[in-house]
């Protein structure tokens, strides 16, 4: 591998990590506030790209700007989901019956937007979707250098938000000791609805940070689920921090191996690394301690 070559693999890696980091963000804080296991994540994000998508042909605008509506929208379904569907199932059996729950809603999701759009492959074409600038020699798309801002920018956020507000300290408490946190005052129950509100309005900008740089048809969903349940497995379950740097590291991971093994063989390494994970440390390699720093 030359080393013009290598040094494109990382930008890459190093984008498509950022990206990874968002998408799987939601994922991470079902599990640590509720211990939900959320199929339907993924069915979200893409519901957020066709969101997008019809946003763009019906109005000729940015797609990013259909986040002012799908943002909050997807934030109070959150909330609404949680209160009306989730909080009903039984504490013992909260994490089995919530995979089946959710499993269900994505199915609905994905019969919905195939009966409203059919199950061809759509596509963004934006001004800027073929343009791209060389630093380093290393060239870097305009859409994928947006997606990793847009990441970033709602990382920082999700990060500002869970360090330095009430909301955020009594989140990151119900995550941590749920019955420590009850017995202060927290009320651990609307924290709950409010934090899955927050894990799906995630996937209204991942979705549509991922609808700028790629294809995307009803059924897709199933391709996403596999990596990113990799990604907070290899994290450690509940950790914020530890999904982020596993998304980096299992991106940079991706793009090399895809280098010599083809596109289709890279995306193995999301599931060797979960093998891998939950043969050596079940428990994760990046939670522990790191987990209270967010």
């Amino acid at each position: 591998m030359s080393g013009s070559l290598f040094l494109q693999s990382v930008v890459l890696g190093i984008l498509l990590g950022g990206l990874y980091a968002l998408l799987a963000a939601g994922l991470t804080l079902y599990f640590g506030v509720m211990r939900v296991v959320m199929v339907a994540h993924s069915a979200f994000l893409i519901l957020a790209a066709y969101l997008a998508w019809w946003f763009r042909e019906r109005t000729g605008w940015d797609p990013l700007l259909s986040m002012v509506v799908t943002v909050p929208a997807f934030f109070l379904l959150g909330v609404a989901m949680q209160r009306l569907l989730l909080a009903r199932l039984r504490p013992a059996t909260l994490t089995t019956m919530s995979v089946l729950l959710t499993f269900a809603i994505a199915m609905i999701i994905e019969g919905l937007l195939g009966s409203t759009w059919s199950g061809t492959q759509r596509r963004i074409r934006l001004p800027y979707s073929s343009s791209s600038f060389e630093v380093f020699g290393a060239n870097i798309a305009v859409v994928k250098l947006i997606a990793f801002g847009l990441a970033a920018v709602s990382m920082l956020g999700l990060y500002g938000l869970m360090k330095y507000t009430r909301f955020g300290q009594a989140l990151r408490a119900t995550i941590q000791h749920p019955d420590a946190a009850r017995l202060v005052g927290i009320d651990t129950g609307r924290i709950a609805g409010y934090g899955f509100g927050l894990g799906l309005a995630t996937a209204a900008v991942g979705g549509t940070a991922l609808a700028l740089d790629a294809t995307f048809y009803p059924s897709l969903h199933w391709h996403w689920i596999g990596p990113l349940m990799a990604i907070i497995v290899v994290g450690g379950l509940g950790s914020i921090p530890g999904a982020a740097i596993a998304a980096m590291v299992l991106g940079l991971a991706q793009s090399l191996l895809q280098i010599e093994l083809g596109t289709t063989w890279a995306q193995t390494v999301f599931y060797a690394a979960l093998f891998v994970t939950l043969m050596i440390r079940p428990q994760g390699f990046f939670g522990g301690r790191l987990a209270q720093r967010f």
